[in-house]
């Protein structure tokens, strides 16, 4: 297996849930994190919690969806640490509403957040990624990508596209010698799903685990690249 250690890694949406998991998970083993969030006391509280811990981090706000936010914030994140090395597209977003109720403001957000965000992310650090020479995107999906459920149209609508889009993106940048990987992650005990379905919390998965599996993804010889991997909890109700 390979080393993160000195790799520096973005994660999206790094403010708390899964994206703090994994900054947390892969700055232990000694990479560098950038953290973004449009949600400045949570990015500090994860800075807190790394730095304590003996890791590196740096933070930026970013908008996932305001192209300019965000090559603003890759060209200032490599001035600092030098290089890219892993990007990790986790923010998402979602509204637990009917078609007939949700607005098509909201159906706009949903796919902005979740689908053109990760666009824009992938494409401006593909060059910084290119130059790092190992560079490894990673695309935290969901089983909403899979299957489907009411009240979340919009969601599915954006993780399906989602990944397609990773699976896409891996057949181009493969040939350049860009990894690619799509994470299915199944429930988690994450604000995400417990704000709006507290009772849910017996059947699902600690974030941890998944933050696991993305390390492992990373570690991965260089010959080696995983696609796609599926993490759900044991009690999944979203997957047979």
């Amino acid at each position: 297996m390979n080393s993160i250690q000195g790799k520096v890694i973005l994660v999206t949406g790094a403010g708390q849930g899964l994206g703090a998991e994994i900054a947390k998970t892969v700055a232990a083993d000694g990479a560098t994190i950038i953290a973004c969030d449009v949600k400045a006391d949570k990015l500090d509280q994860i800075t807190s919690e790394i730095r304590n811990a003996g890791g590196k981090i740096s933070t930026f706000l970013m908008d996932v969806t305001d192209e300019k936010n965000v090559e603003d914030v890759l060209r200032k994140a490599v001035q600092e640490h030098g290089k890219l090395d892993v990007l990790v597209n986790n923010a998402g977003i979602d509204f637990t509403k009917s078609v007939e109720d949700l607005s098509i403001e909201e159906w706009d957000k949903v796919i902005k957040v979740n689908l053109r965000g990760p666009f824009i992310l992938s494409k401006l650090a593909f060059p910084y990624l290119l130059k790092s020479g190992q560079g490894h995107i990673v695309n935290i999906v969901s089983t909403a990508s899979k299957r489907t459920w009411s009240e979340a149209s919009a969601y599915h609508a954006s993780k399906w596209g989602f990944l397609g889009f990773s699976h896409a993106l891996h057949v181009e940048a493969r040939q350049k010698g860009i990894k690619v990987t799509a994470v299915i992650a199944g429930g988690m005990k994450t604000p995400f799903i417990l704000e709006r379905f507290p009772e849910a919390e017996p059947n699902l998965q600690d974030p941890k685990n998944v933050a696991d599996t993305v390390k492992f993804v990373l570690t991965q010889p260089a010959e080696t690249v995983i696609p796609e991997v599926m993490v759900i909890p044991m009690r999944e109700t979203s997957w047979p």
